[in-house]
């Protein structure tokens, strides 16, 4: 139901209502005073505008034919598509996908007495008569992979899947799923990172009963996207956090909490990544509402878990008969854990991800995250489990099976790196399209779900006909505990430790982003775009957020002992004073390393930049230690 309540109307379903239809339900509901069309440009930014009501009246069509709403580039992040000589960019919105009401609770329509009303309306940004924005990219993705793989069955059929028949199947489903995690705590309080990392060692916090104000803001929370009809599945804490603490009156006075929301997966991966976008905005507006802040930052507090958006993605066969088949699972759901076509896309998408990943984690934020004993993923590698008649998780790995035995339609993949400010919608048209080049693979290769399962186990060295001869991409032991650092990045590949480091998976595999490229549904020069964004932003963040935080960070790092017979004092801090002045303070002799990689930067040295970025984190890691244990020692 669109109404989930008298009052109040939280969405329009698609395809529901015709153009009078739409009219109709509004003229009911004056509170909705507002239209939006909402765009995402490359960097997964969303356009808002204040449109009046009575616009959308009196000329309905021009918002679907991009006569409505004109931005230019300045307002959206379209990397040399979009220059200051060609800037126009013409919004339509999109009438397949649902429409969310944004409420504004502080500011009351007199007359009906509720809160008012935007109409958000789903869009896409037209430039020089081309789609360029995000949403265009998965639409065409997902166009192109379901032509693909349509003409592909009807030639070849189905391998390993005898149950159906090649000539049934008349449409292609796509199934899609993300979540989010998040951190929650009162405005201008601290906790301090021992404290946090101290909880998270002995689990106190992971799935533990909420209370008090968090408890109130995420069960408004979920009761909220279930009336966006987003049907919330659960909201739970996760693994960062401590309890709460209050104040002389009883009051929660400091909270710092992880929470996760998860909600219904979708067949339309549009819809997925719109209702991602409108959950985050519930989430933050309910939270403000009960005085807390949201940060879905991936790494907001180093040496602290950090928060994921783990993406589920599955591709079903409709047959003529209306049936889904999931084209993930094997007949026999015991013998085997997966289908040659999902072993085929699994191996699609490792083969590719190197290049994927600067659309995955595109900030120094992002692969902040991505470090060993957090259960975020380093390594590019995957799992089934040892036995198909007990699935299992390996938490561990990149990209693992979920299944449940007595459920085939359930099979799909998890990919793990993802984090909540991840461009959805370029996430998953990378996945379906490396995913589509794995299954055609495993159409055509001839080969049986038993070869196809050996090969993507083959051992490092081990030549294969489509993956690497010198990687693994598979085991089912922990990637953190069973193997050294020399292992990992033997088997599974170097991962990246800065965003300058990441592109280079993109600029060294040509071949890869030629596949990712085909059918231009994500052309090169998008691809171009969003890596040249990504790398500005970079550069930006680090020159003037990331040195000066931890210049601030090295000057407080001051001496604290008074009594100078102390001599392990004295030793503690000059060990700690001689790093300050190597991270901070230039001499005639020699430069400060936050001065030597602004230089870097300004530059455009960038290699050199990425080696002193990584030599500064590990040098302030060092700094932090070493003044803790130093002032550990003061009375």
């Amino acid at each position: 139901m669109a109404t989930t309540n008298h009052e109040l109307l939280y969405y329009i379903p698609a395809g529901q209502y015709g153009k009078e239809g739409v009219l109709a339900l509004l003229e009911q509901h004056p509170e909705i005073k507002f239209v939006s069309l909402v765009g995402i440009d490359l960097a997964g930014n969303d356009t808002d505008e204040k449109i009046p009501m009575s616009a959308f009246f009196d000329d309905y069509e021009s918002f679907f034919e991009g006569r409505a709403v004109q931005t230019d580039g300045s307002s959206v992040v379209l990397t040399n598509i979009a220059t200051l000589n060609n800037a126009r960019v013409d919004m339509w919105g999109d009438p397949s996908v649902n429409w969310f009401v944004d409420y504004n609770y502080e500011n009351i329509d007199p007359a009906t007495g509720l809160p008012t009303g935007t109409l958000r309306i789903p869009a896409f940004l037209m430039h020089n008569y081309r789609y360029v924005d995000s949403r265009s990219i998965l639409k065409r993705s997902c166009d192109y992979v379901k032509t693909e793989l349509l003409n592909l069955i009807k030639e070849h059929g189905l391998p390993g899947m005898p149950h159906v028949k090649a000539d049934d199947v008349v449409d292609i489903i796509f199934t899609s799923a993300t979540e989010l995690e998040f951190w929650v705590k009162t405005p201008a309080r601290t906790v301090t990172k021992k404290e946090l990392s101290v909880s998270q060692k002995l689990q106190e916090q992971y799935w533990q009963r909420t209370h008090g104000t968090v408890r109130t803001a995420l069960e408004q929370a979920v009761e909220r996207l279930d009336k966006y009809g987003m049907v919330a599945e659960m909201g739970h804490k996760e693994v960062g956090g401590v309890k709460a603490k209050l104040d002389e009156f009883g009051h929660e006075a400091v909270v710092l909490e992880q929470l996760e929301i998860d909600w219904k997966f979708c067949n339309n991966p549009l819809q997925t990544a719109d209702n991602e976008l409108q959950a985050r905005i519930i989430v933050r507006e309910v939270f403000r509402e009960n005085g807390l802040d949201v940060t879905f930052n991936a790494k907001p507090i180093i040496g602290v878990a950090g928060s994921g958006e783990h993406t589920h993605f599955g591709v079903m066969a409709k047959l003529k008969s209306g049936k889904l088949v999931n084209l993930f699972s094997p007949e026999d759901m015991r013998k085997e854990a997966c289908s040659s076509l999902g072993i085929g896309a699994i191996m699609g998408l490792l083969k590719h991800y190197e290049a994927i990943n600067p659309f995955i984690s595109s900030t120094t934020d992002a692969l902040n995250r991505l470090k060993p004993g957090f259960e975020a993923p380093v390594c590019i590698v995957t799992s089934f489990g040892t036995d198909p008649s007990e699935p299992n998780r390996n938490r561990t790995i990149l990209c693992g099976l979920i299944r449940d035995i007595d459920n085939p339609m359930a099979t799909r993949f998890e990919l793990r790196s993802p984090n909540p400010y991840t461009n959805t919608y370029t996430a998953l048209s990378l996945i379906f399209v490396s995913a589509f080049d794995g299954m055609k693979y495993a159409i055509t290769c001839g080969k049986t779900q038993a070869q196809l399962l050996a090969e993507i186990s083959k051992e490092v060295g081990e030549s294969a006909d489509y993956l690497d001869t010198n990687r693994a991409y598979r085991t089912e032991k922990d990637v953190f505990d069973d193997f050294t650092q020399e292992e990992r990045n033997q088997m599974f590949g170097v991962a990246p430790a800065t965003v300058w480091e990441n592109v280079q998976g993109y600029y060294n595999n040509p071949e890869l982003v030629e596949t990712l490229s085909q059918g231009d549904a994500f052309a090169k020069d998008l691809m171009e775009s969003f890596i040249a964004s990504i790398l500005k932003r970079w550069e930006l963040v680090l020159a003037n957020r990331l040195i000066p935080n931890n210049l601030d960070a090295v000057r407080n790092m001051v001496a604290i002992h008074t009594d100078s017979r102390n001599s392990v004092d004295d030793k503690r801090f000059a060990e700690v004073n001689d790093l300050r002045f190597y991270l901070a303070k230039d001499s005639d002799d020699r430069k400060s390393l936050f001065t030597r990689l602004t230089e870097a930067l300004n530059a455009g040295e960038y290699d050199l930049a990425s080696k002193l970025q990584i030599e500064m984190n590990d040098k302030m890691e060092e700094l932090e230690a070493k003044y803790a244990n130093y002032a550990k020692n003061i009375f």
